[in-house]
């Protein structure tokens, strides 16, 4: 007997993969960024709630970056029912100011949890498949090879002149495990006057990103590149804070520096969203150059609070912005801007670091 569930999956994958033949440079694994400067600028945000005003959007398609890159919660769905999520996409593609956007700059995406699935969902959410599906039917097939694996991870190579920059886009919630309730291991420590959600795994029995996800990152660490942005949905670089963050599972955590050194993989800076507040976080192991984890989520967003983070360095802006890695490629030691920009496109944070600074 024919399967019939089996072939409409089939059907349509090989209609999205007519999508990417179709589109042809709206997908390509290297893309060449035609900027008449030396300057490359990319620029990106999260957590924007499709049925409020979206003005930052306009701001960044007036600033007309190379790129722009949404780093999850781009839609607040929080549903079972994919009747739902895809009304809630389509309401964020008929606004506006998300149409000025899209016909300024090239769009790249990644999720989070709630347009995932459901808040601080993971790799037990039943409709991540679907999910999946209407995903791409509205951010496009970002790479070909989406459609060959579970959840939603990829890569993208820019070019400028003869320097590269990949962006490494791990899924963040397919593979995630569930996590675990707070356990009362910040009692007494007066910076935590908050409730605290979760607490940190003592053992390497868990996984954010599962084993087929890992190799692929360590195969994309070796891939030559100057400048290399992963672009994760929650921080990688803060201390924890009792909600949901890489330093949830620090065995995660240390498998990606340990990722970073064994593969000698230079020029790795984060970008993350998910907290509703910008800051810029700066994490130092052994045997590693400094990680800098840009933090930009507030499309629409805000929270009464930035939580305690010994990591930060800059911030926090707490009013909505948008964050910018901008790289000027003139010197012989090129220099990387991290930007923060809030609603009337004023720079509220700006640190400079050299290329070779994140270097072994």
């Amino acid at each position: 007997m024919l399967n019939i569930n089996y072939i409409l999956q089939v059907i349509r994958n090989v209609m999205l993969l007519a999508v990417v033949v179709i589109i042809g440079s709206c997908s390509p694994k290297e893309t060449s960024v035609t900027s008449k400067t030396t300057v490359t600028t990319i620029a990106f945000g999260s957590c924007g709630d499709q049925r409020r005003p979206q003005p930052i959007l306009e701001q960044v398609a007036e600033m007309k970056p190379d790129l722009f890159i949404y780093l999850g919660d781009n839609i607040y769905s929080d549903t079972e029912v994919m009747d739902t999520l895809r009304k809630n996409y389509g309401i964020l593609g008929r606004k506006p100011e998300f149409q000025k956007l899209k016909a300024a700059t090239p769009i790249l995406a990644t999720w989070d949890d709630h347009d995932f699935g459901m808040n601080d969902s993971g790799r037990h959410y039943k409709f991540k498949e679907e999910s999946k599906q209407i995903f791409m039917q509205f951010f496009g097939v970002m790479d070909s090879t989406m459609l060959e694996h579970d959840g939603i991870y990829f890569s993208r190579l820019i070019e400028e002149g003869n320097h590269r920059i990949q962006i490494i886009f791990p899924d963040m919630r397919t593979f995630r495990d569930k996590l675990l309730p707070y356990d009362d291991s910040h009692k007494g420590d007066a910076r935590f006057d908050y409730e605290l959600d979760y607490a940190i795994y003592k053992t390497a029995d868990s996984t954010m990103l599962g084993e087929k996800q890992w190799k692929w990152i360590e195969e994309q660490l070796k891939v030559p590149a100057d400048l290399r942005i992963i672009a994760t949905s929650t921080q990688f670089g803060i201390t924890h804070n009792g909600y949901e963050a890489w330093a949830n599972f620090p065995h995660e955590q240390k498998r990606m520096i340990d990722l970073i050194k064994n593969t000698k993989a230079n020029g790795v800076v984060f970008i993350s969203g998910d907290v509703h507040y910008a800051e810029i976080s700066k994490l130092t192991a052994p045997g590693v150059y400094p990680l800098y984890d840009v933090t930009a989520s507030g499309i629409t967003s805000t929270w009464e609070f930035a939580t305690p983070n010994d990591n930060r360095i800059d911030g926090p802006v707490m009013e909505n912005h948008f964050g910018v890695i901008a790289v000027d490629w003139k010197e012989s030691d090129p220099i990387v801007h991290f930007k923060i920009f809030d609603v009337e496109k004023k720079e509220r944070i700006h640190r400079e670091i050299r290329l070779n600074d994140l270097k072994f």
